[in-house]
């Protein structure tokens, strides 16, 4: 069957091999597709492999030969489920991949804004540090996270790995999700979503992206918060209502945002946080660690395997 890579760039930039996929048929890999050039690439492909280029229902209807579909990511938004379905075309997704490295870029986010990591790193390189009276200096509050209590929303692999890092960091946990554990953790309490974000110094987003969280923090919970508070986004750009963030950010109504996803992505030059005050925006990057994109490559490989062997694993459809 052949194989085509529609925009296989960041996932492999270069530092992986396609060797294993090719070995499993013809086989044509894209950097990047652009939508107007979608069907012509995809025409005479039974599998397809996407990880942000969208097969609409218009693109699906248009590719015959489509057999199957894998999302090189854990999200399949990209993919009209329905389309695909009603034509017999299989749909398989990559579940569990970025887990360590996603809780590593929560924390990176909340140790930056908390220490201030990156303020003081400019500073000492541009001589602060070398002019100054003292044998140290900061030029803003420190805050220790030992007794701070972190609001986790969602509990699935990721929100359940963070609540864990932050115990072990003394700090204390609760949690919203829509299906609470049978066995709940002992040391977590799961509150109702405005109780969290009312009593939270951190509140971190772990739930997925569906018509009932979009914009879930709107300007009513960030007026909630405390305006110590912080706001980690490691999960979906439109979780939140990023007009009323920089608002909280700018008047002071909170202490700092660390976001690796945005609404739009690449943003959009007009978009507020990137002006916002104590908004710390990493480019999506949370789920690129080499080790991750590795394991990502291999359940990839192994999604493929299995539909060509009868056996699919990973579907979603």
């Amino acid at each position: 069957m052949n194989i085509v890579v529609l925009d296989g760039y960041t996932l492999n930039p270069g530092d992986l091999s396609w060797n294993t996929l090719r070995s499993l048929g013809p086989c044509t890999i894209h950097d990047r597709t652009q939508p107007a050039e979608t069907i012509a690439r995809a025409a005479d492909a039974e599998i397809v492999l996407t990880n942000k280029t969208i097969l609409s229902h218009d693109v699906i209807e248009r590719l015959p030969k489509l057999r199957y579909v894998g999302v090189l990511a854990t999200g399949y938004n990209v993919v009209d489920l329905a389309a695909a379905r009603a034509k017999n075309i299989l749909v398989t997704n990559v579940p569990d991949y970025a887990t360590a490295s996603v809780v590593q870029m929560v924390f990176a986010h909340l140790m930056n804004l908390t220490l201030r990591v990156a303020d003081h790193g400019r500073g000492v390189a541009a001589g602060r540090w070398t002019r100054s009276p003292d044998f140290a200096y900061w030029d803003f509050p420190l805050v220790e996270l030992s007794g701070q209590t972190l609001g986790v929303v969602g509990f699935g692999r990721i929100g359940r790995r963070v609540a864990e890092v932050a115990r072990a960091l003394d700090m204390n946990v609760i949690a919203c999700t829509r299906r609470p554990p049978v066995e709940p953790p002992s040391d977590i309490a799961f509150v109702e979503l405005d109780e969290l974000f009312r009593r939270s110094d951190v509140v971190s987003l772990h739930c997925p992206l569906t018509p009932e969280t979009q914009r879930m923090v709107d300007r009513r919970r960030l007026t909630f918060m405390k305006p110590t508070a912080y706001l980690i986004n490691t999960g979906r750009g439109p979780l939140v209502d990023e007009a009323a963030l920089a608002e909280a950010l700018n008047a002071g109504h909170l202490a700092g945002a660390g976001l690796d996803v945005l609404s739009t992505e690449p943003p959009e030059a007009g978009n507020p946080l990137l002006t916002a005050k104590n908004c710390c925006i990493t480019p999506h990057i949370g789920w690129a660690t080499l080790a991750a994109r590795r394991r990502l490559m291999t359940v990839v490989v192994d999604n493929v395997r299995a539909f060509l062997a009868g056996t699919p694993q990973n579907v979603v459809n």
